[in-house]
């Protein structure tokens, strides 16, 4: 019996000294999240958040025990039309003189399929947090040419505006966001 309780011990601890912690690599441009929504239903309308921050834990081999935290300048926002970006940023929508910044924080993974899973977790945005599932893919991990190591994910999410205070009236075909996520983080 006590050379299983040992074994069970080490295994966990070698499981646990085997997770990575990574920072996601914004200064090299390798990171980036997206949104659209439509516009009156008859295109989209593309956005990105360009100054985040954020770190994330990951073993290849245990992928359930992942975690990430991020932190979102939303003041950063741009959608390519410098008015609009201002009417964002405003008290309609992302209010950020008095909510300047968003939070992600996971809070569950779940493995889904090959290299793929169920990120949830809890999103801060106005001032009001609410959870969230974000569908993962897995893209890819190694050494990089700098001797460093990478991971790489890819991601996808809906909510609606309405469920973080946003109730500007966009027309029914354009009350949900989707926001696209895509990370590459450097081993530390």
């Amino acid at each position: 019996m006590k050379q299983i309780a040992i074994f069970l011990l080490a295994s966990l601890l070698g499981a646990t000294a085997q997770a990575a912690e990574y920072v996601i690599d914004t200064k090299g441009a390798h990171a980036f999240i997206q949104f659209r929504i439509k516009h009156l239903g008859y295109s989209w309308l593309y956005g990105r958040f360009d100054d985040f921050s954020g770190s994330f834990q990951y073993d290849e081999n245990n992928p359930e025990a992942s975690s990430i935290n991020v932190n979102i300048d939303v003041n950063s926002l741009d959608s390519n039309h410098a008015e609009r970006d201002k009417h964002l940023r405003g008290e309609d929508f992302l209010f950020v003189e008095k909510y300047p910044s968003a939070t992600f924080k996971s809070t569950r993974y779940e493995v889904t399929g090959d290299g793929k899973g169920k990120l949830s977790g809890d999103l801060t945005l106005r001032g009001i947090t609410k959870p969230i599932t974000i569908d993962v893919t897995h893209i890819g991990g190694g050494q990089d040419p700098w001797g460093g190591y990478r991971q790489g994910f890819t991601g996808t999410t809906e909510f609606a505006l309405k469920d973080f205070g946003i109730d500007y009236n966009l027309g029914p075909a354009s009350q949900t966001v989707e926001m696209i996520l895509d990370v590459e983080g450097i081993r530390l």
